[in-house]
């Protein structure tokens, strides 16, 4: 994703159609808005509780059996802003998420104090996403073991976890050279998706909403992005969508567990 404003990225989808994959937006950016997240109101519906459901160390691109969950999963952070109304959208509504953390960016350590506290509840997971957001598949074998060890010891330093065993490998560029290094290190479970808010880009809040309507479905697992303010303007019809289909959002760690 924002690896691409430095170097581009062959992995731009068009559009809601594709499922998987680090979505590059394409439609006309909207003209800035001053307005900030919409109220929201609480409360979502808690995590189905019971016996949590046991998988193999593989990578994962749903959650697995019958159930009404799903898992919103927040990639990078390259705005402070929109980590922040992620932070308030937890607050505000009990919603949960995972955050697959991007380290390199200043927004996780701007909204340490506030984040802290939902990541030791359990509220809030945290997971690997790299340092620095670059190919894994591009680069030697050290530099992937840097890549992910970096995040680890950032999340480990800042928030007290080290999001094992989930990483999320930068575009879901991954292969069995990738996936070793990443399991050496604790992260055996790499977590893909099969529904996208294609918010990596700057997207408007219809398009969005699109996704939303398309993907927000029960046992998905879905990837958003903090990364641009249109997600911010549109919680409330997020919550509306998922409390007419019943869902409850739940974190990775909430209803799984790793044999």
């Amino acid at each position: 994703m924002l690896s691409m404003m430095a170097a581009g990225t062959a992995m731009a989808l068009t559009g809601c159609s594709a499922a998987q994959g680090d979505p590059v937006a394409v439609d006309t950016p909207e003209k800035p808005a001053a307005a900030g997240p919409e109220p929201v109101q609480p409360a979502l519906l808690p995590p189905p509780g019971g016996p949590k459901t046991s998988i193999p160390p593989a990578a994962i691109t749903a959650l697995p059996g019958p159930g009404s969950s799903m898992a919103l999963t927040v990639d990078d952070g390259a705005s402070a802003e929109v980590v922040g109304a992620y932070i308030k959208f937890a607050k505000d509504t009990g919603a949960r998420f995972t955050f697959f953390v991007t380290a390199y960016y200043q927004s996780w350590t701007e909204h340490r104090d506030e984040l802290r506290p939902l990541v030791e509840s359990g509220q809030i997971q945290l997971a690997n996403h790299t340092w620095d957001h670059a190919d894994l598949t591009a680069l030697p074998e050290l530099a992937v073991a840097d890549d992910l060890s970096r995040c680890k010891l950032f999340l480990r330093n800042t928030f007290g976890v080290d999001g094992m065993p989930y990483y999320r490998p930068p575009f879901g560029r991954r292969n069995a050279t990738v996936d070793r290094i990443a399991a050496d290190l604790g992260y055996r479970v790499p977590v893909m998706w099969y529904g996208s808010l294609s918010d990596s880009g700057l997207i408007t809040e219809q398009y969005l909403l699109e996704c939303a309507h398309k993907y927000f479905n029960p046992q998905a697992i879905v990837i958003g992005h903090a990364n641009f303010p249109p997600v911010t303007r549109c919680y409330g019809q997020l919550v509306d969508i998922i409390r007419e289909r019943k869902l409850s959002l739940v974190t990775l760690d909430d209803v799984l567990t790793v044999e």
